[in-house]
């Protein structure tokens, strides 16, 4: 059992003349529809455990601890999560998952996660992967060499982190032979967010596709390819966007965000002191909010342009995010706009990490990362982003499509709900019945 998460493909894409590889493999394609919000973590969590956001708590890349006044984006650690790699290595499966977040620790036969030698200030000191096997990265780093973290993100992020991850999928089928197996190939993610849903994002279709193609041609000449499924499965797809908003700043002119000196010019939020704060993500904004100025806050963000909805705590359950770990108010970005963190208008205010590349350290997901800065490694100018995800709609859904020689005849003619995935996968190894997994949705095979 193959999953090979190609992010931002979608079913227009699966067409002969755009990615052969991909249309010759796969019999049935039906676009997917994201939990909200659609972002990278909670659709991941989704599509491994088989459960919403309101139920598993991934509600963003980051996470806002209430206790300590604390954001973390892109922890790596498994933390208490249980999903079908780790589920079914219990049913007696071996199992892998290359790439997914929050892998370190997993229990999976094989796993490899980047996880770079860093020193206090996160300045990289020495490339590493955590891996099972413990010396799985060693064989990795002889044959393919490090893996090249600086074209997995940033203004380098290209083809070449694609390409590494799925010859370490190549490695882990012949090493370990797994009964099943998750890729995450981030390629197409660039393009839409670089440049939104357009010719860029077109053009590099084919790249994609040539590099799952050779993975298929060497899961060809293993000795269990006639009783292999593949799973194709894509998170989301991309809103072209031009208006980046910020609602920090509008916090900062309400009175309720706080600032302090970062102890280099620039200026840190204070999250301590702050009555109100906005973790932004893409197109989705949760705002934490002390009781006593909840309505100041909404007042001050509805009327930001670019905000189509406030949600609390109605709006919440309408979108299946009443969770502890969200905002006290969400909001989403109207289509064409999205969420920066910024709580600056000088760009002499901004503080040390804002023109790093600093993924950890910075309160929001930041994609002028992607973009060469004009003083730093990473830009300043929001204007430069051409694309975003997080809104939950027909025009910018994922994608799930099933193929191989032990693919079942399954004709998906209906959107498929991203709930529904890890059931199926589960049903189609022969473990859903043995799986302990709270699935909110049946399998497609029973659903059929």
């Amino acid at each position: 059992m193959i999953v090979l998460d190609v992010v931002g493909l979608r079913p227009e894409h699966v067409r002969t003349e755009k990615t052969p590889n991909l249309a010759g493999l796969l019999d049935s394609v039906a676009p997917l529809r994201p939990p909200f919000p659609a972002v990278t973590v909670p659709v991941q969590t989704t599509l491994a455990e088989g459960c919403g956001p309101r139920e598993h708590g991934d509600v963003a890349n980051g996470q806002y601890d209430r206790e300590r006044d604390e954001v973390a984006f892109w922890e790596r650690d498994r933390g208490d999560r249980n999903r079908l790699w780790e589920t079914a290595q219990d049913a007696g499966l071996t199992t892998g998952a290359l790439f997914f977040q929050h892998l370190i620790g997993t229990t999976a036969d094989v796993a490899v996660t980047p996880s770079p030698i860093e020193d206090e200030d996160d300045n990289l000191v020495e490339m590493n992967c955590w891996t099972n096997p413990d010396d799985f990265y060693g064989d990795l780093q002889e044959e393919y060499g490090h893996f090249p973290l600086h074209n997995y993100w940033g203004p380098m992020a290209n083809e070449e982190s694609s390409e590494w991850i799925l010859n370490a999928a190549i490695e882990a089928v012949e090493r370990y032979d797994p009964d099943m197996l998750w890729v995450y190939v981030p390629h197409l993610d660039y393009a839409g967010l670089r440049n939104g849903p357009g010719d860029e994002l077109e053009s590099e279709l084919a790249v994609v596709d040539e590099l799952v193609g050779e993975f298929l041609d060497a899961l060809r000449t293993d000795n269990r390819w006639e009783e292999t499924v593949v799973n194709v499965v894509s998170e989301y797809g991309f809103h072209a966007v031009e208006t980046p908003v910020f609602p920090n700043r509008a916090l900062r002119s309400a009175g309720l965000l706080s600032v302090t000196d970062d102890g280099s010019g620039g200026q840190e939020v204070d999250l301590a002191r702050s009555r109100a704060f906005a973790m932004v993500d893409h197109q989705i904004a949760h705002v934490y909010v002390d009781d006593a100025h909840v309505e100041k806050a909404r007042s001050a963000l509805a009327e930001l342009d670019g905000v189509e909805r406030v949600l609390g705590a109605d709006g919440k359950r309408e979108h299946h995010i009443d969770h502890p770990n969200a905002g006290d108010v969400v909001l989403v970005a109207e289509r064409d706009a999205w969420f920066q963190y910024y709580w600056w208008h000088d760009r002499d205010e901004a503080p040390r990490y804002a023109t790093e590349m600093d993924i950890h350290a910075k309160p929001g997901f930041d994609p002028c990362e992607l973009f060469v800065g004009e003083t730093g490694l990473a830009s300043l100018d929001p204007t430069k982003v051409g694309g975003s995800h997080g809104r939950v709609d027909p025009s910018a859904g994922g994608l799930y499509a099933l193929g191989g020689p032990s693919a079942p005849e399954l004709v998906l003619n209906d959107e498929v709900d991203a709930r529904a995935v890890a059931p199926t996968v589960a049903d189609l190894l022969g473990t859903l019945d043995e799986v302990e997994m709270a699935f909110e949705e049946p399998s497609l095979l029973t659903d059929g």
